[in-house]
C-alpha cells in the first residue's frame, strides 16, 4: 500500500511527510528510526483515550476508567487497528526483519501505530491527533461494556459461540519465529462454521492464541 493510501485512511495529509516515513521506520532498517516517536505515542495514545473515556463514562470510578484504558492501549488493541489500516504494507524494516515476517509482527505494528499519532501530533497539534485517534478507536470504545468484567479474548470468542450454538474454534500452531531465546509464535484460530481463520502472533502460544481469537471475534462480529 501507498504512503498515499495510508493517509487517506487515517484522514490526515503530512505537511511534512519525512515524519510519517520516520514513524515506520523500525529501528532494523538503519537509518532514522521510531523509537523516540513511539515514546510519544504512547503518552498521546493515553491522553486522548482518557480524555475520550472520561468523557463517555461519566458513572465509572477511577480504577474502573484505567481497567477501561488497559485494555484499549495494549498492544492487541494497536495491532487490530494496524491490521485495518494495512499499515505492515508501509513499514521500513531492515532485511532480517523482512524474512522473518516482521510486517506482521503484532509488537512492530503496535509501536510503529503509536509513532504515527506522535508524527501526526508533531506535523499538527494536539487536536487533530486527537480526532485521528478518537476516529480510529471509536468501534473499540462501542465495544466497551462497563458493566461487565472484562473477558480474555478466548473466552469472550467461546461464549459468543456458544449463545449462537455454533463449535467452539479451533487453534493450531502456524510457525515459530526467531531463535530459542527470542521466538514469537504464530498461531490460527479456525472458525469453520463462519468460513473465518485469523492469524495471532505472541512470544508465547498463548498469548498468540488470545491474540487470534480476539482478531477471529472482531470478525465475526461484522458479519
Amino acid at each position: 500500500m501507498s504512503i498515499d493510501r495510508l493517509q487517506a485512511r487515517l484522514d490526515y495529509r503530512f505537511a511534512d511527510p519525512e515524519l510519517l516515513h520516520q514513524s515506520l521506520t523500525h529501528r532494523s532498517f538503519g537509518q532514522a528510526n521510531n523509537e523516540r516517536l513511539e515514546f510519544l505515542g504512547d503518552s498521546i495514545l493515553n491522553c486522548v483515550v482518557s480524555i475520550a473515556l472520561f468523557a463517555r463514562f461519566g458513572g465509572l470510578r477511577e480504577g474502573e476508567l484505567s481497567r477501561v484504558r488497559a485494555s484499549l492501549v495494549r498492544q492487541d488493541a494497536l495491532y487490530r487497528i494496524a491490521l485495518q489500516l494495512e499499515l505492515g504494507d508501509c513499514l521500513r524494516l531492515g532485511e532480517g526483519e523482512l524474512k522473518s515476517g516482521g510486517f506482521r509482527r503484532p509488537s512492530i505494528l503496535a509501536d510503529a501505530l503509536e509513532a504515527v499519532f506522535a508524527a501526526v501530533f508533531l506535523d499538527s497539534d494536539f487536536d487533530t491527533v486527537r480526532a485521528v485517534i478518537d476516529r480510529l478507536y471509536a468501534p473499540l470504545i462501542e465495544e466497551i461494556d462497563p458493566g461487565r468484567p472484562a473477558k480474555d479474548p478466548k473466552t469472550a470468542l467461546q461464549e459468543w459461540l456458544q449463545a449462537r450454538k455454533v463449535a467452539l474454534p479451533s487453534y493450531s500452531m502456524v510457525n515459530v519465529i526467531g531463535e530459542a531465546h527470542s521466538q514469537e509464535f504464530e498461531v490460527a484460530c479456525e472458525v469453520e462454521k463462519f468460513g473465518v481463520r485469523t492469524l495471532g502472533r505472541g512470544t508465547s502460544r498463548r498469548a498468540a492464541e488470545q491474540q487470534s481469537a480476539e482478531l477471529a471475534l472482531a470478525a465475526l462480529r461484522k458479519k
